[in-house]
């Protein structure tokens, strides 16, 4: 049995003032779809689990919507994080939980807030990548880079599998020139989907970090009695706070244990303002509107618009903007810098600024 769970967490910094901690980006329609990048996530998977076996793991601040969201999926489905503690904790509950009820199940790990228009392919990847995970490798969904990106992170890859290859080795973040190497040298972006069977990565989980594996078992093992609230509340705050590809993935990958498929769908990480509006319709002038406020752009050109604070938003001879107007706050920069939104996001907890962040 093939079990989805989708991680939705997070803040979305580099999205704000739309994307707030009490409201991310997971759970706002950004695409003009009438659905919010979480409901497009779980429609996605519908070919490959049905509710039953879709599982979300969000933050306690985001329960109540996400659960609003996904009247379907069931109550006991819905993994709350009392507190965040990285991605490792999150995916291994995951895991864990699904252990206890299908021992021999395979799941995949799937962003909540992913752009991914080319659902077939995506599922055809999947696929192949739960195939290859039936063999016992944990997978890794790499996409073929088509631009030498410096804000992911790049796999190298080694001997060829029936379908995919062998992973060798995660690479961080590169600077520009190392990034253009790594396409030359036939890198992939590390897009952070994971499938593999739920026995092989917790036995690689105990491998590796054995104290936390041993806590998310004893979690889990509660999860389906009364003594759920009592048993995660007393163990939750002593997890270790690491990602899973610093816990697991990276040892896996240096023993061999990791296999990657190459996808081939179109995908993006919504990390930004420009970047989300690359893959959006654009008018004849290049320009980008987010939402369905009120704008008047003239003489304006390559320019992102999100109308939502209810106020008529005017530009006259501008170019390659973000402009954000929300009901409390209001963006204005050049596309180029988008990636440094959340640098105002730092500012303004530093300032103790809680509610516009």
């Amino acid at each position: 049995m093939f079990h989805a769970v989708i991680p939705a967490g997070g803040s979305g910094t580099r999205l704000w003032p739309l994307s707030r901690s009490s409201h991310p980006k997971f759970l706002h329609d950004l695409t003009g779809a009438d659905r919010s990048l979480l409901q497009a996530t779980v429609e996605r998977l519908a070919p490959l689990a049905d509710a039953a076996h879709t599982y979300v793991v969000t933050g306690t601040s985001h329960a109540v919507p996400v659960a609003r969201q996904l009247p379907t999926v069931p109550d006991g489905n819905l993994l709350v994080e009392p507190s965040p503690r990285d991605s490792c904790a999150a995916i291994a509950l995951a895991a864990a939980v699904i252990a206890e009820r299908d021992p021999e199940g395979v799941m995949g790990s799937f962003h909540s807030d992913h752009l991914i228009p080319d659902a077939d392919s995506f599922v055809a990847t999947v696929r192949a990548a739960a195939k290859l995970a039936e063999d016992g490798y944990l997978m890794t969904i790499g996409m073929v880079p088509t631009y030498p990106e410096t804000g992911y992170g790049y796999l190298r890859c080694g001997d060829d599998l029936d379908g995919g290859k062998v992973l060798r080795e995660f690479r961080e973040k590169p600077d520009a020139e190392t990034a253009e190497r790594y396409i030359a040298e036939g890198y992939l972006w590390n897009s952070g989907l994971f499938v593999w069977r739920v026995a092989v990565f917790l036995g690689e989980l105990e491998r590796q970090q054995p104290e936390l594996h041993g806590i998310i078992r004893e979690i889990a093992a509660a999860w389906d009695t009364p003594h759920r609230e009592e048993v995660q509340g007393r163990l939750w705050p002593t997890l270790p706070k690491i990602s899973v590809d610093h816990a697991v993935m990276e040892g896996a990958a240096a023993a061999g244990k990791v296999a990657v498929v190459p996808g081939s769908f179109s995908w993006n990480d919504v990390g930004d303002w420009h970047t989300l509006a690359e893959v959006l319709e654009t008018d004849v002038n290049g320009n980008v509107v987010i939402g369905d406020g009120d704008v008047l752009a003239i003489d304006t050109t390559d320019t992102v618009v999100v109308p939502r604070g209810g106020r008529l938003i005017a530009t006259v001879g501008v170019h390659d903007l973000v402009v954000v107007d929300t009901e409390d706050a209001v963006l204005v920069c050049p596309r180029s810098r988008a990636q440094d939104v959340k640098k105002l996001v730092d500012v303004l907890k530093q300032r103790g600024d809680t509610k516009r962040v």
